[in-house]
């Protein structure tokens, strides 16, 4: 069955206020942001559909700043869309949020619906799907920075099946998201293990039978601090590929693949590079690659081992560590607070942040006796490992969700 289908003009809410872009830029620069106040929702807290909002990394304004943005603000209900750079990301406010309203960013748009007409949940679904997240793309009015408008977010089409039919469709790709989310958080839960282990007994030195041992310039007996690079059998600049990504070849990681909580491999592009350099860039499990430019510098991964094939983009650095060396142990300290504050100090480059090899793995790390590392490893280890099982369940449900989406959307399947 085929929907009749509207402009999004037509089910926003009557009224100059339904449909806004965030403030002129100037107006809402980091000298104006706070240590705490009202929200600014920014890119990091929209993503292509994989979460309805990321309640979470914001800066804030003042309460009497964000008076002075009233018509930007976005509540719950409300669509937030990327209005330049990533095109095609959309958040929707959820009617639970850490906070009772928000300001968009100026590279954001929002809309408010009507409910009388449109569900808003059906609405941000129908963004989520390919068609229309290539459909927005396709509207791209930028150049070197790609942009959409307030016309382009009036003119997009949205389907009107009644209210119930609407409902009925959330409600089924809901219970998708709802278990993604529940993994999402056990997993958060299992990382957040691990790295209190390691605080505790790496950086508190708590480690079992701490009472009993004798300290040496400040160290436990038979610890040394070193820098990440003894510990590397090698430290690598990673591939420049060509602008046109295929379908074939091995993944393609990226910085913007890192800086998530988890890789998605499932989103990560193929690489068709050479046969004869393919080994030269390949990723191994217990490889870690950290970010060695832009604001996310210093923002590392370790390579578990679900990865698929894969190999590293060239501003990424990999560390490929020595077989005496533990790669878990290294891999949560680099994926550490601590890590990215080290290199964020000690970074170069005014407009573009800059951290070189050298500086990447001169950060210093505490090497306990192998008796300590192997203890930590057995606690570890099986928190790691579920971690990925979770991570991999929710690959296969988001597969299975995004097959049926535009069926349902489509009324291919009843319900």
């Amino acid at each position: 069955m085929k929907w009749p289908l509207a402009k999004f003009e037509e089910v926003a809410l009557p009224g100059k206020g339904a449909i806004v872009s965030g403030p002129f830029g100037s107006n809402i620069g980091s000298r104006f942001f706070v240590e705490e106040g009202v929200p600014v929702i920014r890119g990091n807290n929209l993503t292509f559909g994989e979460r309805r909002f990321i309640d979470d990394g914001f800066v804030y304004l003042t309460e009497e700043k964000a008076l002075e943005f009233k018509n930007c603000q976005a509540v719950a209900g409300d669509l937030v869309f990327t209005a330049a750079g990533t095109i095609g990301q959309v958040g929707i406010i959820p009617s639970e949020t850490r906070f009772d309203r928000y300001i968009i960013s100026n590279k954001q748009l929002r809309v408010r619906c009507d409910q009388t007409k449109v569900r808003p949940l059906f609405l941000f679904l129908w963004f989520t799907t390919e068609h229309m997240r290539q459909h927005l793309i396709n509207q791209n009015r930028g150049c070197s920075i790609p942009l959409i408008n307030l016309g382009t977010l009036r003119n997009l089409p949205v389907p009107l099946p009644p209210l119930e039919v609407q409902e009925s469709i959330a409600g089924i790709v809901s219970a998708y998201d709802e278990l993604m989310e529940n993994n999402r958080r056990r997993m958060g839960l299992l990382e957040e293990s691990a790295r209190l282990l390691y605080r505790e007994w790496f950086v508190r030195l708590r480690f079992p039978g701490h009472e009993h041992a004798g300290l040496t310039n400040g160290l436990p007996e038979g610890w040394e601090r070193k820098p990440l690079a003894a510990l590397c059998e090698s430290v690598d600049y990673g591939y420049t590929a060509s602008a046109e990504q295929e379908e074939v070849g091995p993944k393609f990681l990226r910085i913007t693949d890192i800086v998530l909580d988890f890789i998605d491999w499932p989103t990560v592009p193929h690489c068709p590079i050479e046969d004869d350099r393919l080994e030269k860039f390949r990723l191994r499990e217990g490889d870690i690659v950290i970010a060695r430019t832009g604001a996310t510098v210093g923002y590392a991964k370790r390579m578990h081992k679900r990865h698929p094939d894969a190999v590293f983009a060239s501003y990424l650095v990999r560390l490929r560590l020595k077989p005496e060396a533990d790669n878990l142990m290294v891999g949560v300290f680099v994926e550490s607070e601590d890590f990215k504050s080290y290199v964020q100090s000690r970074v170069g480059g005014a407009a573009q942040p800059n951290a070189n090899a050298r500086v990447l793995a001169g950060a210093e790390i505490l090497v306990p006796p192998p008796r300590i590392q192997r203890d930590f490893r057995e606690f570890v280890e099986p928190l790691i490992d579920q971690r990925e099982v979770l991570q991999w369940q929710n690959q296969k449900l988001r597969a299975a969700r995004n097959l049926l989406l535009p069926r349902l959307m489509s009324g291919e399947i009843a319900v």
